[in-house]
């Protein structure tokens, strides 16, 4: 059964709505999911998800907030959190992995982080039984893919393109998903892209999917209700597993 992973914006419209829509996405389809942290710089994503953590951060969202409402969804969904590298640092790394793990996430998804910096913190999540999830890139060559998968843990994150998320473009990923697998087990996951319309291309010789943008593009909608925005996004997600699995 091949996965699906997906990102949401904690916090955005608010706290009780991102409870509620990822233990509804736990029910439709959803193995994993990412707990986007807010913040002003979000590099490697684009407009949508851009927008949708300065609406967050707007609305009052504090890092606070992650530890409430993790704790109402890990018991019931496999739970990482998502975010930059800065606002995990201004929490002391140590005592974040701790506090991340008392309430059962499961390890933190950091695209900022290059695998070198990275290197120094490993020992702080293998004590504590966290993945940092390793990043690979369509351009990375095959040394530099066996040095980054050597260590990885749940799943690896394969960039579907070189740019931000939600915009569509294309790579041919045949030949880098089996450099990967040539060095690891560790289940690969394409992220970048990934919607209802491209999920079954984009899946073929990975082990699963992230779709992030497709969901919070509905969360800015306006037009629809909270219920609705719920509907909406759950229906996505079942769309998706069923594409990815058929």
């Amino acid at each position: 059964m091949k996965q699906l992973v997906a990102y949401i914006t904690t916090g955005y419209p608010d706290k009780n709505f991102t409870i509620d829509l990822a233990l509804a996405l736990g029910e439709n389809g959803v193995d994993t999911l990412e707990l986007g942290v807010p913040f002003s710089d979000p590099v490697a994503d684009g407009p949508v998800i851009e927008l949708a953590n300065h609406q967050a951060l707007a609305q009052g969202f504090c890092f606070e907030d992650m530890f409430e409402v993790s704790s109402a969804i890990t018991p019931n969904v496999d739970t990482l959190w998502m975010g930059y590298f800065n606002p995990f640092y201004q929490q002391g790394m140590e005592s974040l992995l701790d506090r991340a793990h008392s309430v059962g996430v499961k390890g933190l998804i950091i695209p900022d982080l290059p695998y070198e910096e990275a290197k120094a913190y490993h020992p702080l999540f293998e004590d504590r039984g966290l993945a940092n999830i390793s990043f690979v890139a369509p351009t990375d060559g095959e040394a530099r893919i066996a040095q980054i998968t050597q260590n990885a843990r749940k799943f690896i994150y394969l960039v579907a393109y070189a740019g931000i998320t939600g915009s569509g473009q294309s790579e041919a990923l045949a030949p880098v998903l089996e450099m990967i697998k040539r060095h690891t087990q560790t289940p690969v996951y394409v992220g970048f892209g990934v919607n209802e319309k491209t999920a079954r291309e984009k899946v073929a010789g990975a082990d699963g999917v992230i779709v992030g943008s497709a969901i919070v593009q509905v969360l800015l909608d306006e037009t629809l209700t909270h219920t609705q925005k719920i509907t909406r996004c759950c229906e996505i997600t079942r769309t998706i597993k069923s594409l990815i699995n058929s």
